[in-house]
């Protein structure tokens, strides 16, 4: 009888706890379930916000173009007045007398002075830019590269990468109009 009665409670013992462990287990895949969306929400979350920062990032480029667009039209409608003003004064200069045409002169020198300054482009070229960003990164790969002599690598990877960017940013330069062939 005591084997009988060990025999049950052995048997009442593992139905409960193997009841029990199945509703931990629904309860923690419920739970995983809860976790793994609440991830989900977050990765959109921030998702969302990388594109504000797109569209935000996007506006301020188009105004910055269109800044420089208008400050653009605003130097070639000056150098357009200028070269207006000089020219009809040439011509009636020619007609005039000695007076006049010491004032024309004068006005010809600064319109021609306003005009190089007009077509002088300030800051660095693409070949310039090119030039250092090639070399800074082929210096860095060729370092990288290069595993038993990095100084060496770095030193190819230089060279090589300044003259790959000077050659593009060159090719840029002509295609903006900033470098004749």
């Amino acid at each position: 009888m005591k084997k009988l009665f060990l025999t049950g409670f052995a048997a009442t013992l593992i139905l409960s706890s193997c009841n029990k462990d199945e509703k931990v287990q629904a309860a923690s895949l419920e739970q995983q379930k809860l976790d793994y969306q609440t991830r989900q929400i977050d990765l959109e979350k921030q998702k969302l916000a990388i594109e504000k920062e797109k569209i935000s990032f996007e506006k301020q480029k188009d105004s910055l173009n269109k800044v420089a667009e208008e400050k653009e039209a605003e130097r070639k409608a000056e150098a357009n007045r200028v070269a207006r003003r000089s020219t009809p004064r040439r011509s009636g200069s020619s007609g005039g007398g000695s007076s006049s045409s010491g004032s024309t002169a004068s006005n010809s020198g600064s319109s021609s002075s306003a005009g190089t300054t007009a077509t002088q482009k300030k800051g660095w070229s693409s070949a310039a830019k090119g030039t250092v960003i090639g070399t800074v990164g082929g210096a860095a790969a060729g370092a990288i590269i290069s595993k038993k002599n990095p100084g060496l690598g770095a030193v190819i990877g230089g060279v090589a990468g300044g003259a790959t960017g000077y050659t593009i940013g060159r090719a840029n330069d002509r295609k903006t109009g900033r470098v004749q062939k």
